[in-house]
């Protein structure tokens, strides 16, 4: 069986002071108190969902709609059950588990709601997503640790490539709450956002008459930061334009580092920009990626993106990940 080529088609974004996925690119982090990107949801049924949830719903509907995938109502353009789901998050909905949990200690199951008890799934962010827009495909949920986002991007290409879905939504999503603090001290300004991809077959694509923004090229997840990198760079020798590095590199621009060092490419570390993003953070990279590819000049035409994540080999990580993104149409 040949492999099936998986392209990107929208990108969306749910970030505090950032109104397109291209200022990922930026290089500070947003200034002053910047609109919640939640204000942008509007009608009923937000009371009882959690702040991860409403995030990405936000992010979700925006890569959709640049797709072309959803219409004006939020209603899916193709079939329904062609258009998979798949959310990374680490966090996710911790802060209704925790209400929960304490509820429950303090006035034993009498005390919970029915209508708070369903949002306590770990696959709850995933399902209204579907819900929301009539994505019947198959759904998922990964908690993955660091590498977790790259890892979801990956799934959604093995759904494709299965032949499970013609389509899918990929989201990673993290938020900034008391409860999350809690679980995960002295990290400093977490990131509380999220980030979305519309990935899709190359045939889809061709049948729908859309424009392709990048390509998927190859994944490695590894015990080690280096043997994943060298896995995909291998199977893709191009030049690394842009390299979309994991979070806290430390020593990764000295020589030697045991991260390795990829000459030649921008280094561009979203959690310096964002605070660390967890589960979001392969999401992130590869809308950061894909909109670098966009806006690429003429010089860096054949330039591909690499994103890593994870740090198995300096011991923060029991596991490292790599994905490589190529220009859309390239061999």
């Amino acid at each position: 069986m040949s492999r099936i080529r998986v392209v990107v088609t929208g990108l969306g974004t749910a970030v505090r002071g950032l109104d397109t996925p291209e200022e990922l690119l930026g290089d500070r982090r947003p200034g002053g108190v910047p609109a919640d990107p939640v204000d942008r949801l509007t009608g009923r049924g937000l009371r009882y969902k959690d702040r991860a949830t409403k995030l990405a719903m936000v992010a979700g509907r925006e890569a959709l709609a640049a797709a072309g995938l959803i219409g004006a109502d939020g209603a899916p353009t193709v079939p329904g059950d062609s258009v998979g789901t798949v959310v990374s998050t680490n966090f996710g909905n911790v802060d209704t588990v925790c209400e929960t949990v304490e509820t429950i200690a303090r006035d034993t199951y009498l005390g919970t709601s029915p209508m708070l008890l369903p949002a306590t799934s770990s696959n709850v962010v995933a399902s209204w997503l579907a819900i929301t827009h009539g994505l019947r495909g198959a759904n998922l949920t990964l908690c993955n640790g660091r590498t977790s986002g790259l890892d979801a991007v990956n799934w959604a290409r093995l759904l494709i490539g299965a032949g499970r879905v013609e389509r899918a939504l990929v989201v990673g999503v993290e938020p900034d709450n008391p409860a999350v603090r809690h679980l995960a001290p002295g990290q400093g300004e977490f990131f509380d956002g999220a980030a979305a991809l519309a990935l899709e077959s190359a045939g889809s694509v061709a049948a729908r008459g859309v424009r392709p923004l990048a390509e998927l090229g190859p994944y490695a997840r590894r015990a080690e930061h280096t043997r994943a990198v060298a896995d995909v760079r291998r199977r893709e020798p191009r030049a690394v334009g842009l390299w979309c590095v994991p979070e806290h590199p430390e020593g990764i621009r000295a020589p030697g580092a045991s991260l390795g060092v990829v000459p030649g490419s921008r280094v561009h570390d979203l959690s310096e920009l964002l605070g660390p993003s967890s589960g979001a953070l392969g999401v992130l990279q590869c809308v950061t990626g894909t909109a670098w590819l966009a806006g690429a000049a003429p010089d860096e035409a054949d330039a591909v993106v690499l994103a890593s994540a994870g740090t198995g080999d300096t011991g923060q990580d029991d596991a490292a990940a790599a994905l490589i993104l190529t220009p859309a149409g390239s061999a």
